[in-house]
């Protein structure tokens, strides 16, 4: 019988749940069967990176491609920031609806996590309800904004009596329909092709009654709806500066639907690079399982692919000279797990080294067409380590508001050592108590004394609150170049005897035009630059360090978000370590993706994923899957969609879950 081999480019979030499912997957059909990978078949995985998938490598950058977990000192007991992607929508799969249509999160990532044995760490990534705002020399917190105390804008119709991101909102009574909470996926993917703004709007407006929202950057519509000082203060407000540029208003209607208050999020605490470790190992152990060859080559990129009498094509290229062929080989299906910009450069090698007439699909018009409608957006993020949470002290004038309550598996474990009953640690392990971030101490005292029916002591009380308390994660939001700053705090998950405990803070998260304002500290003054940007795959590398420049000016700017306007930079403290990451770099160029406007994205998302379907009489089992083209941009939870849809409808592989009402693309 003659053997398969499947190979996969790209060893990220797509790329590692593709081989996971090819090597796990059930098929509902013995055409689907036929595909499957058997004993003797290969499962090739490349990446350009080399990734510490076991932990024994710390030299290496932690796995996931744009998601990248960063330890102090590099030691995987010690407290980390997230570099990269960070957290996800918690799916609650035990809910009486959990598979309806409204249900919320992320249910493929929450599943995947479930599979992984990972549960008893995931956390609550509790965010602020009342964060603090630096913007127009200005410190306030949400709580403050009234119509008496208004922020630092002339919006107009009052906006800035209101938090900032009540301007998605307004827009969103242009389509009515989409305020509503039972609005489902299915009906989104709808809105998304068709969805047109219903409310009458006067004759001095450029959009109007009628107009396809799919057809309209977000941007032209803001400023067209709020002004320039509305669609400014929403622009600083919300933090993400990629959340407001000229996208697909259909789209960002959803979107920043996601980033309003009382979504919930979550993550692990083994950082979120764990996951894909996690996913690594499962891959290898079901390989050796089936009896399937597995071979990952690190160091090693796509320089091409085409297809020649039917047979794919591929050739390689290694790390050290990633613009020259190194080997080629050929394969029965190809899966590209990459974003835009490193298909742009697999493209853009196939369209000079590609012999004759061969069928090069990503040189094709329609493909080159839709590997547009993904807009690039590039993100910076630098963290840092402290010896105290200094943004928490009584003497900082402006501290962050970040206190919460959270009852975890390991918060009930040490309340029963510490002697309440097993009635009271049952009732702590409710579904409304366990792992929900509570904004106030009454609030989780009030729920749990719901559940016992029965009133705590002022012991159980202080005992309670204590064990459960969480000073993270924020965001804090400023209009300076950091953006936003989000505190992880004392994550560590353990401390050696006699070592002083870290506090990690992302002193910036930030995207679009802000990147380049760090991108200039990097080298930092009376240095020359020697290398293109174009080679420079920091990304792949893992977080550098940030120069004394940067520092500096990265402590200027905490000092006015937390200790007032023209503060010193030295009221924030040195830090004890101190790593940038800068999305912009190749191979990805860009830390997240959005929908261009003029496309009609189910389509894209349809044919993208099989590029072939793309061109007039072609057939090639090359696929295209990943965060860039999918329902859930910026997400993991949209790579795993993308793959899982591939497999679904290609491979006839059964769904990882009951998908009738949560479609892993646009249909």
């Amino acid at each position: 019988m003659t053997t398969k081999t499947y190979s996969i480019f790209g060893a990220g979030a797509a790329g590692l749940y593709t081989a996971w499912r090819l090597l796990g997957g059930e098929t509902r059909s013995e055409a689907g069967r036929k595909k499957q990978l058997a004993r003797g078949d290969v499962l090739e995985l490349f990446d350009w990176g080399n990734y510490d998938f076991t932990g024994e490598n710390p030299e290496l950058r932690e796995p996931g491609a744009r998601v990248c977990t960063w330890h102090y000192k590099d030691d995987p007991e010690n407290a980390y920031l997230e570099v990269g992607g960070m957290r996800y929508s918690r799916w609650d799969s035990h809910a009486p609806d959990a598979n309806g249509g409204t249900a919320p999160g992320h249910r493929l990532v929450t599943t995947v996590i479930s599979k992984l044995g990972l549960d008893p760490y995931v956390v609550p990534f509790n965010e602020s309800g009342n964060p603090l705002f630096y913007m127009r020399s200005k410190n306030f917190y949400l709580n403050n904004i009234s119509s008496q105390n208004p922020a630092p804008y002339r919006a107009d119709h009052y906006g800035a009596g209101a938090p900032p991101d009540n301007a998605f909102g307004v827009l969103q009574n242009l389509a009515p329909k989409t305020e509503n909470t039972s609005f489902t996926r299915t009906e989104w993917n709808e809105f998304y092709q068709h969805g047109r703004i219903e409310a009458e709007l006067p004759a001095s407006s450029v959009f109007q009654k009628g107009d396809h929202l799919k057809d309209i950057g977000y941007w032209n519509l803001m400023y067209d709806q709020l002004g320039s000082e509305g669609y400014n203060y929403a622009a600083d407000g919300n933090g993400y500066s990629s959340n407001v540029i000229n996208w697909n208003a259909a789209v960002a209607f959803q979107s920043n639907n996601e980033f309003t208050p009382g979504t919930n999020y979550s993550t692990i605490t083994t950082g979120y690079s764990g996951m894909f470790a996690a996913l690594y190992k499962a891959v290898v152990a079901l390989a050796k399982k089936k009896g399937v060859h597995f071979k990952f080559t690190p160091n090693t990129r796509l320089q091409s692919i085409y297809v020649l009498d039917g047979v794919i094509h591929y050739r390689l290229a290694t790390r050290e000279r990633p613009w020259h062929v190194s080997e080629a080989g050929t394969t029965q299906a190809a899966w590209l797990a990459m974003p835009r910009h490193a298909l742009e450069l697999v493209a853009q090698g196939s369209r000079y080294s590609a012999p004759g007439e061969v069928l090069d699909v990503l040189n094709a018009q329609r493909v080159r067409l839709y590997l547009e409608a993904a807009i690039m957006q590039p993100s910076y993020k630098v963290g840092m380590f402290f010896h105290e949470p200094w943004w928490l002290d009584a003497a900082t004038p402006y501290p962050a508001q970040l206190t919460g309550y959270v009852v975890t598996e390991k918060v009930i474990e040490a309340l029963a050592q510490e002697g309440f009953s097993k009635a009271l640690c049952k009732a702590l392990a409710a579904p409304s108590i366990l792992g929900v971030a509570f904004a106030s101490a009454e609030s989780l005292v009030g729920e749990v004394e719901k559940q016992t029916e029965a009133r705590l002591s002022v012991k159980q009380e202080q005992q309670l609150l204590g064990a459960a308390q969480r000073d993270t994660i924020g965001p804090s939001i400023t209009d300076t170049p950091i953006r936003m700053a989000v505190y992880f705090g004392d994550n560590a998950r353990s401390h050696k005897p006699g070592e002083k405990p870290v506090y990690g803070i992302l002193a910036s998260y930030d995207d679009e035009t802000f990147v380049s304002f760090w991108q200039e500290l990097e080298i930092g003054p009376n240095r020359e630059r020697h290398r293109p940007r174009s080679e420079d795959v920091q990304t792949l590398d893992g977080p550098r360090k940030v120069p004394a420049a940067m520092v500096k000016m990265l402590r200027r700017q905490l000092a006015e978000l937390h200790f007032g306007p023209n503060s010193d930079y030295s009221s924030v403290p040195e830090p004890v370590e101190a790593r940038y990451m800068d999305w912009s770099l190749p191979p990805f160029n860009a830390g997240y993706h959005a929908w261009g406007a003029h496309y009609d994205i189910a389509d894209v998302q349809q044919k993208i994923r099989k590029p072939s379907q793309l061109v007039e009489g072609a057939e090639a089992d090359i696929f295209i899957v990943g965060e860039a083209y999918s329902n859930d941009q910026a997400w993991v939870e949209g790579a795993y969609c993308t793959a899982e849809s591939v497999l679904n409808d290609f491979f006839d592989v059964v769904p990882l879950i009951d998908n009738t009402h949560y479609p892993f693309i646009c249909r």
